[in-house]
């Protein structure tokens, strides 16, 4: 497997990184078939494991850190903070000070490290100074606790707020961003992607399979399409007219991919690694199966035939769905919009 450097860290990853949300009773709750997954992907030459606190409650960080066992010093290590751990306690959550120094204390022990290579902030937050997070976070580096840190889901302007204020307050400054990507998900390449290499941080993105749409599982017109009462949530809406125009364009995608001789899936992730600003793709299987049909991707190269195909079926920098955006959440609130006042 051919690695990669992760920005300017001196640092190389695989170019799929493997993503342990479904570990636990989110997906795969057999901790040992979980940790059988793991370690397929290692002997993979997969170097990067990506998971988070809130993920099954903690489950997914403690079967990582089972799993590595005496391999820990052979992976690099991400792992994220920000998503609420106690409904009950509004301050378990979040990028303040306070809840930083405590919840690193909880990964650690749960992933059974004494460091983590990537520590990354979930989410973006309206109600936080970036200079509160940063700061927590630059005393963990100095510490030795963490590595290095990373942002996940920020709009391109809140990555060069974060970038200005560790220039200026001279803290450590975050050397990846973790947005979504995938063909029918392509809004980051507008301005998050620019951005990113502008800066020369890493980009590990998620979601290359667009949420199951670019697994195979949804075809149009077939009894396995997702439905709304099924999946009740917009992504998933059939009576919208976006979801309606994505079953069409995964249906045009297979062709391409038969014609390439590659699978859907395939197809769906090489698209996303062959990005050049794209460092690593996210994949989180739940089960061996799922592995095996992702880790031939990262030995596909796209022909330009392939990429102006998939370029005309959807455009660069085109969100099919918008509501399948997750980053810069923040960025389209009703305030900004001037249809509410403070």
């Amino acid at each position: 497997m051919e690695y990669r450097l992760l920005g300017r860290t001196g640092v190389r990853v695989s170019p799929l990184c493997l993503g342990a949300m479904m570990f636990g009773p989110w997906g795969n709750d057999d901790r040992a078939d979980a940790t059988r997954i793991i370690h397929r992907a290692l002997d993979a030459g997969i170097n990067f494991i990506d998971t988070a606190d809130v993920y099954s409650g903690g489950a997914s960080e403690e079967i990582v850190g089972q799993a590595m066992g005496s391999r820990r010093d052979d992976v690099f290590l991400a792992t994220k903070f920000f998503m609420p751990m106690n409904e009950d306690d509004p301050n378990q959550r979040g990028g303040s000070r306070r809840w930083i120094i405590r919840e690193v204390e909880n990964s650690l022990r749960r992933l059974n490290t004494d460091y983590i290579d990537l520590y990354q902030v979930h989410r973006p937050s309206p109600d936080t100074d970036v200079e509160e997070t940063l700061g927590a976070l630059t005393d963990l580096v100095r510490q030795g606790k963490v590595r290095y840190l990373g942002s996940s889901s920020y709009s391109g302007s809140q990555i060069v707020e974060s970038q200005w204020a560790s220039r200026e307050r001279r803290l450590e400054r975050f050397v990846t961003e973790q947005p979504p990507y995938s063909i029918l998900a392509r809004g980051i390449e507008e301005d998050v992607l620019p951005t990113v290499q502008r800066h020369g941080m890493g980009t590990l993105t998620y979601s290359p399979l667009g949420g199951g749409w670019l697994s195979g599982r949804w075809r149009k017109d077939a009894a396995s399409a997702p439905t709304s009462s099924a999946r009740p949530s917009a992504r998933f809406d059939m009576t919208r007219p976006e979801n309606q125009r994505k079953l069409d364009v995964v249906e045009e995608l297979a062709q391409l991919a038969e014609q390439a001789g590659l699978s859907l899936i395939e197809l769906a992730i090489a698209f996303v690694i062959n990005h050049p600003g794209v460092t690593s793709a996210i994949v989180g299987p739940r089960t061996m199966e799922q592995l095996e049909s992702y880790l031939p991707a990262a030995d596909v190269a796209l022909s330009s035939d392939v990429l102006d195909r998939i370029d005309e079926l959807v455009a660069p920098g085109v969100t099919i769905n918008p509501d399948v955006n997750s980053y810069g959440a923040n960025e389209l609130t009703a305030l900004a919009r001037r249809r509410a006042r403070p």
